[in-house]
């Protein structure tokens, strides 16, 4: 056990013979993709989306666009892009998409993922598993800060390039050409320049835009728990950890103070729109409150207790997506979330950064925190005084604030009460089943969802799949448009006339939809889809004060970024579910996962759209498609 070893071992979880950050100056670039490219592959997602008199107006102004100014437009982003070697063409654009946005950010972009339980049901007492997994999360910090954090490696081949010999060889590459060392032997390093946001950083609100915040020098942890805030400092003036048993009593020490919930709970705040939010912000700064903000702002991270235990998943997705607005602070990079019967969860806010970080720091902790827990359930917490080392934060508020915080909370409320969650599992088949008919299972998930909207509201419209670009330095995310003719084409015969097709021509849809779904996942993960593109170029217009191009002027163009169906997949053994709201009021936000032998979706929607009725759907869809390659007849 760690414990027992070196206290210097029991800082870190791993001392990676390959720097931490080794790969991240020969990272390849991130491609501007050819305008033609571009526009083809526009052109071939709004093909199902439009009749035929909607589409050849809008083929004819993306054909005037490509050869005039998208063109001008274009051969300036290149040049702009080329002057601008250390980064990527999408990074300001993006960040600027997220930090002007004025909506709050809870429902609208922070998304939730929750871990699986610990193995040892024992460990899954409250105070316990914080305990361990804030020790685990400091692990992880200290870690990555020395430089001894595991590269983030994508491996075709692990036999050849996850061994040792070759971690060896590589290390001794200098970091200028250690890339082509990994992508010799088919290892693909990820892009880890968001990582140092994961911890003392926070989002703060300004008018019309947002300003990330990190400072790393602060020792302290912020928890919340039944609305109050409290800080203690987790690491000591050497540098070093507090040892697990005093976090530990400290923790006990404000699971256990009675103090009642405030009458106006400052955590609405950050769940406000942001330039209410950023003058209410100004208020509280004015008002005597900056060094209990400062705590807050700077912060290790947000650990949040929760007094009640989770009922069922539903219960379990609500808590984790957005709680009860009292005890949470949206705006930190994420929020540690450990409800009374030990269940935890990840909230995080999203313009520093995506899913892929996240998911590596809710791995590791997962994996360190089951593996080598800093404290078992024999352990007696330290006997330290508790009332001197953590501070209870006091803020001084005025009719305004106290104005502003229960406005806050009738709008968190409202929201919350119109959010409808639901989940199915489909155990007739997975990953494994979907393989062995040589079709892919990511594109089998989205079929079904084409499917079910198919099938509820008889039409196809704009989907969202979000795909990883970190192969490339400072790269975000591109889009996956599922929605296709083949879906379409795929979706009719299902529905309307299973009867009138053979087995053999239903299976030869499903391939056609599988193969076309295939290439569009790995153009985007080369960086080779339109959206994040013709976004650049629509930025670079913008900012260039002239008028806005007839092309982004056209409804179908509009239509295509309304996106009714938006869906985000994550595989982990850490994460037990994940799930966002929906991007539009009339949306539905699809989170799924295809294991080996299930598939599991939680999907989130308003009051427009019915979330139940659309998962029995997919049910539906997912049973037709595997009795279709299982070589099953199907009836309407």
């Amino acid at each position: 056990r760690r414990s027992s070893s070196s206290a210097g071992a029991a800082e870190f979880l791993h001392r990676s013979v390959v720097p931490t950050m080794h790969f991240q100056k020969s990272l390849p670039r991130l491609p501007v993709p050819k305008l033609e490219d571009t526009i083809r592959r526009y052109l071939n997602a709004q093909k199902p989306l439009l009749n035929d008199d909607q589409f050849r107006k809008t083929e004819e102004l993306a054909h005037n666009f490509e050869k005039g100014i998208g063109r001008e437009l274009h051969e300036q982003l290149v040049a702009q892009d080329n002057q601008n070697k250390h980064t990527s063409y999408i990074t300001g654009p993006w960040f600027d998409m997220y930090l002007k946005a004025r909506e709050p950010v809870v429902l609208n972009f922070n998304a939730f993922m929750s871990f699986n339980p610990d193995p040892k049901s024992e460990y899954n007492d409250q105070l316990i598993r914080a305990t361990n997994m804030t020790v685990s999360a400091i692990r992880f910090m200290k870690t990555f800060r020395a430089g001894y954090l595991e590269p983030e490696v994508f491996h075709l081949k692990p036999e050849k390039s996850d061994t040792a010999l070759f971690k060896n060889i590589i290390r001794f590459v200098p970091s200028s050409l250690s890339w082509f060392g990994a992508y010799m032997v088919n290892a693909y390093p990820l892009d880890m320049s968001q990582y140092f946001r994961l911890f003392n950083s926070t989002r703060l609100p300004k008018l019309n835009r947002d300003e990330l915040y990190t400072d790393e020098k602060a020792k302290h942890l912020l928890v919340l728990r039944n609305g109050n805030f409290y800080v203690f400092d987790v690491i000591g003036r050497d540098g070093n950890m507090l040892k697990p048993s005093e976090i530990q009593a400290h923790f006990k020490y404000i699971l256990s103070d009675n103090s009642p919930a405030p009458a106006f709970p400052l955590g609405y705040l950050s769940s406000e729109n942001r330039d209410t939010w950023a003058l209410l912000r100004k208020n509280l700064l004015d008002n005597g409150n900056e060094a209990a903000l400062q705590k807050v702002d700077s912060a290790l991270f947000c650990l949040s207790l929760d007094d009640f235990p989770v009922k069922d998943f539903v219960h379990l997705s609500h808590t984790m997506l957005h709680g009860d607005g009292a005890n949470r602070w949206y705006d930190k990079s994420f929020n540690l979330i450990i409800t009374k019967d030990g269940t935890a969860g990840i909230n995080f806010e999203h313009s520093w950064g995506d899913g892929v970080a996240v998911l590596r720091f809710q791995n590791e902790v997962f994996k360190d925190s089951t593996n080598a827990p800093a404290i078992s359930p024999q352990n007696q917490p330290a006997s330290v005084d508790s009332s001197k080392a953590v501070q209870k934060l006091d803020f001084k508020l005025n009719d305004a604030l106290k104005a502003g915080i229960t406005k806050a909370k009738q709008k968190f409320d409202a929201t919350v009460e119109s959010l409808s969650l639901n989940l199915t599992q489909f155990h007739e088949g997975g990953k494994d089943l979907l393989k062995q008919k040589k079709v892919s299972p990511d594109a089998v998930a989205q079929l079904a969802f084409q499917m079910a909207f198919f099938r509820q509201y008889n039409q196809t419209v704009p989907t969202y799949e979000s795909c990883s670009t970190a192969a490339f330095k400072h790269g975000r995310t591109e889009t996956i448009r599922p929605a296709s003719i083949h879906t379409k084409k795929c979706s009719e015969a299902f529905v309307r006339e299973p009867s009138k097709h053979s087995t053999e021509e239903l299976q030869k849809l499903i391939e056609e939809c599988s193969k076309y779904h295939g290439r569009l996942t790995k153009e985007a993960a080369m960086g080779q889809g339109f959206d994040r593109h013709l976004f650049g170029l629509r930025c670079l217009a913008l900012s260039k004060g002239v008028a806005l191009p007839d092309f982004y002027q056209d409804q179908a163009y509009a239509q295509i970024n309304h996106n009714i169906i938006s869906t985000s997949t994550l595989m982990s053994p850490a994460v037990q579910l994940g799930g966002f709201g929906p991007v539009v009021s009339d949306g539905f936000g699809v989170g799924y996962q295809v294991h080996d032998d299930w598939i599991g979706c939680n999907v989130s929607s308003y009051p427009t759209r019915n979330g139940k009725e659309f998962l029995q759907c997919v049910y539906k869809s997912l049973e037709d498609i595997f009795n279709v390659l299982k070589g099953k007849k199907i009836g309407s």
